[in-house]
């Protein structure tokens, strides 16, 4: 009885997104292979037939991949030096990190408009140090993408592995260090392994997140696409919604694919995690 009761708490969040999220999935999914009443794949051919379509798929590809590398290199570090703290010192640290979270995507990608410009402050002090002749193009490039999605999710691969960091016990590391493993070697052997649900879930969040980002590649990118702002530029400007349907359903199946990816790395990382 009680076991019943607890499956129907359950019916309001099922029903929700039953209805504003599944089904509109199903039918988004559905438009892109039903075309004048019969069912086609001339929506996915001509997408891959298209040398335009696909540098635009790999460019987004190319700066999700590079980001969420970026953020496990800068995130790693920054996570396990927070988890090692007092606890009111993490909070503290932890407070920090999150901060850019509280700051809009728009105000934090005008900021990096006006440092990444051709007389922003990157170029103004490479210039005045006499490193370089002229301007970098840097602004309205993949790098600037790049940058400002790494300062957007940074934060969220740092809580992911701050969680799982924190509760590794640190006396498996000093009695491996005790059997004459090294600081590294017991790092190697011992942390990693045990943050890799956290790294992924990290990952997951990373790469997810910067491959559906709108604001900051149409704010940093200029007239470099990528798939978010190609969807909205044929949803809302050209009127073309089946291949905005298409270009949906792709991000979703990519999705998947990099989740999926990332779960059998996580088993062979960590086997018994």
């Amino acid at each position: 009885m009680k076991r019943t009761y607890l499956y129907w708490l359950l019916l309001p969040g099922l029903l929700f997104l039953t209805v504003f999220m599944v089904i509109p999935i199903v039918l988004t999914i559905g438009s892109t292979f039903v075309q004048e009443g019969s069912f086609t794949l001339e929506g996915y051919l001509h997408f891959f037939k298209d040398p335009y379509f696909l540098k635009i798929l790999l460019t987004t590809l190319q700066v999700s991949v590079v980001t969420t590398l970026l953020c496990v290199l800068l995130g790693f570090p920054t996570a396990y030096y927070i988890s090692q703290k007092a606890p009111r010192k993490k909070g503290i640290l932890l407070a920090l990190a999150i901060f850019p979270l509280l700051t809009s995507p728009v105000v934090r990608s005008f900021s990096w408009m006006v440092i990444l410009g051709r007389k922003g402050l990157v170029n103004e002090t490479l210039t005045g140090l006499g490193i370089v002749d002229k301007p970098l193009e840097i602004l309205y490039t993949p790098v600037a993408m790049i940058i400002g999605l790494v300062h957007l999710f940074l934060p969220l691969m740092i809580i992911s592995l701050v969680g799982v960091l924190e509760n590794i016990d640190n006396d498996l590391v000093k009695a491996a260090q005790s059997l004459g493993a090294s600081r590294f070697g017991a790092f190697r052997r011992i942390v990693f392994p045990l943050a890799v649900p956290g790294l992924i879930i990290g990952c997951v969040l990373v790469f997810v997140g910067s491959l559906t980002a709108y604001t900051t590649p149409a704010l940093l990118g200029g007239k470099q696409r990528v798939i978010a702002t190609f969807l909205y530029q044929n949803a809302m400007t050209l009127n073309d919604w089946f291949l905005a349907s298409v270009i949906a359903t792709m991000m979703i199946v990519i999705t998947f694919i990099v989740v999926g990816l990332l779960n059998k790395t996580a088993v062979k990382l960590n086997p018994k995690g």
